[in-house]
């Protein structure tokens, strides 16, 4: 048997194939928002001090993530394109580098953790508890983050050979930790101790860790098709430039979206409102995040599915393969995100009140997140679909190693049009500023289709 036969992707049909590939991830990634908003859910009934100092951590925790999951990326995209051409020393060695590269990012945090968490949180509040609460989330999640590294490489370089269910089981062994020690030490249940903020944070860092432990196991105890060894390693100036082609680009994507989330919660801070309305619109748009992620997330699992099938059949040059894994990602990320549309718009009271606080003290605070909540949730989700699109001709971008689009495409949407916007319709009224959101999709998405033309006519029209 040949060496194409024996990969499913460059020969299985392609809608079982997308669907074998997506769900497993899509799967893990619900778990994983559903980690997310739970987590948000106890913090917010412990304190809404809490709620508002994790909110605001939230820009540089994405920059940690960033880091993780773009250079990953890029490790993934590599590999899938290598095994599609059949240049297996490539791959392996890509494979490796990724592991080191991961270490290194953790060791950047670290650092970072250390000296930057209370400076980052005071930016955006002058509240002593406030400040205090982030300070502690942030300096556990940075300094404790090489699980977090080390799980995502490992993911990503399993999904880059067609394996999917490893780095599902990976995604939902962290999550449930997560969400079981979330309660037990935030509120000190049993012989746990009552630590807040600080518990959430432990929880976190204790799931990423047993995730990280459960996918080095698989990678070195198990036969694939990418080989790991450190004898005799060292870092080759090729792979890491082909590494960071994409990956580059994609930490700077994300790393991008931490500079709009801070930008917003800047925005909000300097508007003419008293400050309860501004910690609740801060409170609002971070519970916005958590929300968004139990559509986006599905969205994000089948970009993980399509994307390795898009890079190795473009290794192969089989361009009608290619176009019809991507043709069915947009349909299902359009279901999908249309979805989510229809329920951020029939029951946004609802999904705020997961996250009030218990306590009587804070009924006037529940009403004021429900006041500013319900337009927010309402307008940002006119986004979705066309985010949806968006989301998948930048999974195409990467693919076939043209980070450099989904870049110009990130910058646009969330620097160039929608911080701008934003600003410009706060003067007008809090309300009205939430519609740069589908504005900029909108633009993005127009980058989006003139980038595919001039692939369509530079690159793939000679596959």
């Amino acid at each position: 048997m040949s060496e194409v036969t024996q990969n499913k992707m460059g020969v299985k049909p392609m809608l079982p194939l997308l669907m074998g590939m997506s769900l497993p991830a899509m799967f893990s990634m619900m778990i994983q928002a559903l980690y997310n908003v739970v987590d948000s859910i106890f913090v917010a009934r412990f304190h809404p001090d809490a709620l508002q100092a994790v909110s605001l951590a939230y820009p540089l925790q994405m920059i940690l993530i960033s880091f993780g999951v773009g250079t990953a990326v890029g490790v993934n995209s590599l590999i899938a394109r290598r095994l599609g051409a059949k240049n297996y020393q490539e791959a392996n060695a890509a494979a490796t580098t990724g592991l080191v590269l991961a270490v290194i990012n953790w060791l950047v945090f670290l650092v970072i953790g250390l000296v930057l968490a209370r400076p980052f949180i005071a930016l955006f509040t002058s509240d002593e508890t406030v400040i205090g609460y982030g300070h502690q989330y942030l300096t556990v999640v940075l300094c404790i983050s090489f699980g977090m590294q080390i799980s995502c490489m490992g993911e990503k370089i399993l999904q880059s050979t067609g394996n999917m269910i490893f780095p599902m089981i990976t995604q939902m062994l962290g999550a449930v930790i997560n969400i079981i020690f979330d309660p037990l030490l935030i509120f000190g249940i049993g012989f746990f101790p009552r630590l807040g903020v600080l518990g959430a944070a432990i929880a976190t860092v204790l799931g990423q860790i047993c995730s990280m432990i459960f996918i080095l196991i698989v990678l070195f105890a198990r036969k694939h098709e990418v080989k790991i060894s450190f004898k005799g390693f060292r870092m080759q100036k090729i792979v890491l430039k082909n590494i960071y082609a994409v990956g580059f680009p994609a930490i700077i994507m994300q790393s991008i979206g931490s500079v709009m989330v801070s930008g917003i919660n800047a925005i909000i801070s300097m508007a003419d409102i008293t400050a309860e309305y501004a910690a609740a619109y801060i409170n609002a748009f971070g519970i916005y995040f958590k929300l968004q992620s139990f559509i986006f997330m599905p969205v994000f699992g089948l970009n993980q599915g399509v994307s390795p099938i898009i890079g190795y059949n473009y290794g192969a040059r089989n361009k009608k393969r290619m176009y019809s894994a991507f043709r069915l990602g947009i349909i299902i990320a359009a279901l999908i995100m249309a979805a989510g549309t229809l329920l951020f718009h029939l029951a946004p009271s609802w999904l705020l009140s997961l996250f009030e606080s218990d306590a009587a003290a804070d009924l006037a605070a529940n009403a004021l997140l429900g006041e500013v909540g319900v337009p927010l949730l309402r307008i940002i989700s006119l986004s979705f679909i066309f985010a949806a699109l968006g989301i998948m001709f930048s999974t195409l971008f990467q693919a076939v190693g043209k980070g450099l689009y989904s870049m110009v495409m990130s910058v646009s949407r969330q620097l160039v049009v929608l911080l701008p916007v934003a600003f410009a319709l706060s003067k007008v009224n809090m309300i009205v500023m939430w519609y740069a959101f589908p504005i900029a999709e909108v633009v993005c998405l127009g980058i989006a289709v003139v980038f595919f033309i001039l692939l369509q006519k530079k690159e793939l029209s000679r596959l």
